[in-house]
């Protein structure tokens, strides 16, 4: 079982609370959108090569769990895992969390499909990544499985 890969780390600014002093959720997403951009340039989905070989990633599914709320000051890291890795769809879990505390303050799941920018079609993911993506695969226990 492969550790989590650290794919951002940063504070909340005063600018990403909202009205009741919290962390408003387009900022979990921002953070969590630039450590999946981080996370894809690590396993080979660098910006040249999409550009190159006119590639694209899409969400198609994206579910967050919020665990503690951040208020301005608070520095967060996020890890991410590799659930799964197969053709053309790469499937990953984001937890952001306090470094200090190791407290998890969000959990996203997120299910992407590789695109072939041309046909408008999805298509299989080179295998250096699904390699290096492999690699990276580890189980979690996600809460809403928990639910069923």
């Amino acid at each position: 079982m492969s550790e989590p890969l650290q794919t951002f780390s940063g504070v909340v600014y005063p600018w990403h609370c909202d009205h009741v002093g919290h962390m408003n959720v387009m900022h979990y997403m921002g953070k969590f959108d630039e450590a999946t951009w981080f996370f894809f340039n690590r396993i080979g989905l660098t910006r040249d090569f999409l550009a190159a070989n006119r590639r694209g990633m899409a969400a198609v599914e994206q579910r967050i769990a919020y665990q503690r709320e951040l208020r301005a000051g608070d520095t967060l890291v996020i890890h991410t895992s590799v659930l799964e890795a197969r053709g053309k769809v790469l499937r990953f879990a984001h937890r952001m969390g306090i470094p200090d505390t190791g407290e998890l303050a969000a959990l996203m799941m997120q299910t992407t499909v590789h695109l072939d920018l041309d046909l408008r079609k999805s298509t299989l993911l080179p295998d250096f990544v699904l390699g290096k993506a492999g690699a990276l695969v580890t189980t979690i226990e996600l809460p809403w499985d928990k639910r069923r």
